[in-house]
C-alpha cells in the first residue's frame, strides 16, 4: 500500500489583501504546509494587495495527512520585526479527497489565532511508579523539534512548564533555538490512593524579556496506570487540550528545505 501520494498545488494571486505597512501597502509571500510542515514558499511580491505569485508546486502528502494549508504573510524587512500573518486558507484530507478533478476557484482568507497555530514536538519520557513511600513520578524532558518561531530571529527562547497535582515546576531557557534540548528530569511527588483521573500537563512557552512569554503548544497525559511512556507528542494548542495524545513515533523531515 502506497505511503504517500503527490498534489499538484498552485498558488497563483491574491486580491483586496489588508494593508500592512505605514506605506498603505503590504509585501505578501505564501507558505504552504501540510500538517503543520511547511513544504513550500513563494517569492515574495513586493509592495501589492493584489500579488501574482503563479506558482506551482508538487506535493507528496502522507497517507494519512489531516490537513493542507496555505499562509499569507506580510513580509518585515525594517526593524527586524515579525512577518505579519494576513491569513490563511485551510483544506481537510476529506475536502480535498471529496473534489477528485481538484479546486479552481478564490479561497477567503481565514483569521490566524497564534493561540491555535501551534507546530512541532517534545520528546518525553514519563516513569509512574508502582509503589514507594512517597510515590514520586520523574518527567524527563529531553528535547523539541520544529517549534513555531516567535522571535524576529526567526527562532525562540523555549522552556518546557510541568504541571502535576497541584504542583508546577520550570526546565531552564534555552535560547535561540527551535530545536531545544533540555535533558532535565523534574521530580513530583504524588499523593496517597489511586492516580485516577490524575493528569500530566507539559506546556513550552517562548520566554520573553519584554512583555508576556508566548505558548508554543501543549501536551496532557493521562497518568491512570503505574509504568514508563516514553516518545515524540505532538503539540497541540490551548484549544484541543480535550484531546489526549499518545506518544508519536519520529516521523521523516520534509524533502523541501529553505
Amino acid at each position: 500500500m502506497a505511503q504517500s501520494t503527490s498534489l499538484r498545488c498552485r498558488v497563483l494571486e491574491g486580491k483586496d489583501l489588508p494593508a500592512k505597512d505605514v506605506s498603505g501597502s503590504s509585501d505578501p509571500y505564501c507558505v504552504v504546509k501540510v500538517d503543520n510542515e511547511v513544504v513550500a514558499r513563494t517569492a515574495t511580491v513586493w509592495k501589492s494587495l493584489n500579488p501574482f505569485w503563479g506558482e506551482e508546486y508538487t506535493l507528496r502528502l502522507p497517507r494519512g495527512f489531516r490537513s493542507l494549508a496555505i499562509y499569507v504573510l506580510d513580509e518585515d524587512t525594517i526593524g527586524g520585526g515579525h512577518d505579519d500573518v494576513i491569513g490563511k486558507v485551510s483544506l481537510s484530507h476529506q475536502q480535498i479527497s471529496a473534489q477528485p478533478r481538484g479546486i479552481d476557484s478564490w479561497l477567503s482568507l481565514a483569521p490566524v489565532d497564534p493561540d491555535e497555530e501551534v507546530q512541532g514536538e517534545i520528546h518525553l519520557e514519563v516513569q509512574v511508579p508502582e509503589q514507594g513511600h512517597p510515590r514520586v513520578l520523574r518527567c524527563h524532558l529531553i528535547g523539541a523539534r520544529d517549534l513555531a518561531p516567535r522571535d524576529p530571529s526567526g527562532t525562540s527562547d523555549p522552556f518546557a512548564r510541568v504541571s502535576c497535582c497541584g504542583h508546577t515546576q520550570e526546565t531552564a531557557v534555552i535560547k535561540k533555538t527551535r530545536f531545544p534540548r533540555w535533558d532535565e528530569v523534574l521530580e513530583f511527588e504524588l499523593a496517597e490512593g489511586e492516580l485516577g483521573d490524575a493528569v500530566l500537563s507539559v506546556e513550552v512557552w517562548d520566554w520573553d524579556i519584554v512583555g508576556k512569554n508566548d505558548f508554543l503548544g501543549r501536551v496532557r497525559l493521562p497518568l491512570g496506570a503505574p509504568g514508563a511512556t516514553k516518545g515524540w507528542f505532538q503539540l497541540l494548542p490551548f484549544a484541543s487540550s480535550a484531546e489526549e495524545p499518545g506518544p508519536q513515533p519520529a516521523r521523516p523531515w520534509p524533502s523541501w528545505r529553505r
